[in-house]
């Protein structure tokens, strides 16, 4: 695969297509039959998550010497197309259990810190959650108000985080706080708290449009103190390494939006060819022809700057733009595919027993978090005017 700044091809190697095959036969046997399930109930898919841990697609990128699977960014964009093509719910847990806790640890952690925490992360027998957003602060990132002040050889964090994605089960929790609230802007560090910390609680589980097999609940710490060991990456470096977790993340995003749209094209396409009206099947009318027809070219651009944004990852090259665009581009793809596929559905389609309205609901969220369509344009825009 040429993986050069131009990203001019891309071909999957024998071993990246036989792994995207494995991929997809465990999810059609452990993931799409139980995805509606999971997701009418609103409960952790513990059966899916269990199967892609054995599988190592927890620890995807995290090398085999901390218990991952040591492959690239575009193996891993290839199981989260997978896997969301079948349950978003699920690969969002995969997700951030990947990009946003693993990433950062296999990046920044100290030899100590992988053992403890990232060594069971990747091989799924624990489960990370990320914490960045707060009430007031949610895609102006660098304003956030949680706090935390030297104690002795610790460090006591207040404050509270919103709308944590894994936040009902997860045990590791990789969390930013202001530790120089003097500075311009302040100073921010990342934390690693365990669940059970004294000080530190868990929301209720709230209630979302989407993705509702996946926990999002809030954090609150109060005079929570951990240890200057648990500091991640550094003091002060805090915002470095979020920034530099929400770009691979978004590449995941991508994939997720690309797995959400070509499964509404799928349902689409089989919904167009059996049912008829008017004598003839919905695919021999020209409107249908030409939504299906949009729906699968967006979502092979979408695919080309994806996987475009993961090999120059996988190459060392600078690929924040490159993220930036892949995520706004799939996920606004993939929520024109949803509207597409049920308005192709008709009535079936707003029905809660078929498919679509699910990934409909599901793909809405892909525009909003890990940075919002509108933060994706800031972004390319800076990029451009450097």
């Amino acid at each position: 695969m040429d993986a050069d700044g131009a990203g001019s091809r891309f071909e999957l190697s024998e071993a990246q297509r036989t792994f995207q095959a494995e991929v997809r036969a465990l999810v059609e046997r452990e993931v799409a039959p139980f995805a509606a399930d999971y997701n009418a109930r609103q409960v952790f898919p513990e059966r899916s998550v269990r199967a892609l841990a054995a599988a190592g697609l927890m620890g995807v990128q995290v090398p085999p010497e901390w218990g991952g699977r040591g492959l690239g960014a575009l193996e891993y964009v290839l199981a989260m197309e997978e896997v969301c093509r079948a349950c978003a719910s699920t690969g969002v847990i995969m997700s951030v259990n990947n990009s946003l806790v693993c990433g950062p640890l296999a990046r920044h952690g100290t030899p100590e810190q992988k053992e403890r925490w990232l060594r069971p992360l990747a091989r799924g027998e624990r489960l990370g959650a990320f914490g960045l957003t707060e009430p007031e602060a949610g895609s102006d990132a660098a304003h956030i108000q949680m706090r935390a002040v030297r104690d002795g050889d610790g460090w006591v964090l207040d404050g509270e985080k919103r709308y944590i994605t894994n936040g009902e089960e997860a045990s590791v929790f990789v969390v930013m706080a202001v530790t120089a609230p003097e500075a311009p802007r302040g100073r921010v560090t990342a934390f690693i708290v365990e669940r059970g910390t004294p000080g530190f609680v868990t929301g209720p589980r709230r209630s979302k449009l989407g993705v509702q097999a996946a926990s999002t609940v809030d954090l609150t710490f109060s005079g929570c103190r951990v240890p200057t060991g648990h500091i991640l990456g550094g003091e002060g470096n805090g915002l470095r390494v979020a920034f530099e977790a929400l770009d691979r993340g978004r590449v995941g995003i991508a994939a997720q939006a690309l797995g959400l749209g070509q499964a509404c094209l799928e349902a689409a396409l089989r919904h167009a060819k059996t049912r008829r009206q008017f004598g003839q099947r919905l695919a021999d009318f020209q409107a249908i022809q030409f939504m299906l027809a949009d729906m699968a070219m967006e979502l092979e651009a979408a695919r080309l700057l994806t996987y475009r944004a993961a090999a120059r990852q996988d190459a060392g090259l600078p690929f924040s733009k490159e993220a930036s665009m892949a995520k706004l581009f799939a996920s606004e793809a993939a929520n024109r595919a949803a509207t597409k596929a049920v308005q192709i559905h008709g009535g079936l389609g707003y029905m809660r027993e078929g498919t679509v309205e699910r990934y409909f609901r599901d793909a809405k969220v892909t525009e909003i978090y890990e940075g919002t369509s509108e933060i994706q344009r800031l972004i390319i825009a800076r990029h451009l005017l450097e």
